[in-house]
């Protein structure tokens, strides 16, 4: 059994590069495998080992850095490890919202604690956001949320300036908005804020730190919750969903869809099989292959691109 840690922190970096090769350097040594993204505005990753004592130590080491002593982490499990290697990479922005000037260090909605999100989103005067990507949400969301239908985190203000908010929603509706781990509506709010938008707040820890805090049964949620990594998804009890993945365009798919036609394991869905030119087609054929006579040699093959996103 693997122990998984979601984890990220908005805090000055003065100096990202050198805590970047620190951070590599002393995480491979405990063997750790993941993510993490390192930038002057703080750190986001998810990381795991087959050691909770290693990986205690791991999250120990990020929050002895200055700034990051409440580092705010999801611990979750899986039956494999959800990543092949290390990686740590230096970033611009630790969460792309396509704007350096968003800077949740200097302002920021306010938190809500997960047992108190249900009365807020309940309330008649306020407004569901998710803002995840439409393929997060198409799996699961709270009940009676408003999608954007990105992409990509960096599309999402362009979709708030077509919403034409008028002055009195901006004064009075509360905004409240939600994401996997919390990192993306922190940021999210900080541009609300800055958008004139006055009553606004964002699920603190996202949507893992609610599974683990509100009991399934006086839940919102609906659905499964998209991870970005090898389980997909998550239920409400943080076990592994039951969602695959698409390898040729990332997009989570059910049993159902792999009875298609378009469907060839590692190579397409019906959702990009007519989006891919046979040259792509061959090449990814030619991917599963090698990452199939890595397995039956008991070896890792890197795989397709991971992506972070809490």
């Amino acid at each position: 059994m693997y122990k998984v840690a979601a984890l990220y922190k908005f805090s000055k970096i003065l100096d990202p590069l050198k805590l970047h090769k620190e951070i590599r350097i002393k995480l491979k040594k405990m063997s750790i495998s993941g993510t993490i993204l390192v930038g002057r505005e703080g750190i986001n990753g998810t990381i795991s080992s087959s050691s909770q004592k290693n990986l205690s130590s791991a999250i120990n080491f990020i929050k002895d850095i200055k700034g990051f002593a409440d580092l705010d982490i999801k611990l979750s499990s899986s039956d494999k490890n959800p990543f092949i290697r290390l990686k740590v990479k230096l970033k611009k922005e630790i969460v792309t919202i396509g704007d350096e000037a968003i800077d949740p260090t200097e302002i920021v909605g306010e938190y809500v604690e997960p047992k108190d999100w249900n009365n807020l989103i309940d309330h008649k005067d306020t407004i569901v956001i998710d803002t995840r990507n439409n393929y997060e949400y198409s799996i699961g969301t709270f009940k009676n949320s408003l999608n954007p239908k990105t992409a990509k985190f960096r599309e999402f203000p362009e979709w708030i300036n077509k919403q034409k908010f008028t002055d009195d929603e901006k004064k009075n509706k509360n905004i409240a908005m939600f994401c996997t781990g919390g990192i993306r509506c922190e940021k999210a709010s900080s541009l609300m804020k800055k958008k004139g938008f006055n009553n606004v707040f964002h699920l603190k820890g996202g949507i893992l730190r609610y599974f683990e805090s509100v009991s399934k049964d006086t839940s919102s949620w609906e659905g499964e919750c998209f991870v970005f990594d090898d389980r997909v998804s998550v239920k409400h009890d943080l076990s592994e969903g039951t969602y695959d993945m698409c390898h040729g365009c990332r997009m989570p798919i059910t049993e159902k869809d792999k009875e298609s036609n378009k469907y060839i394991r590692g190579v397409a869905c019906s959702k990009c099989f007519d989006e891919t030119t046979d040259e792509q087609k061959s090449r990814y054929m030619s991917r599963q292959k090698q990452i199939d006579l890595a397995k039956q040699r008991n070896q890792n093959h890197i795989g397709p691109k991971e992506e972070i996103f809490n």
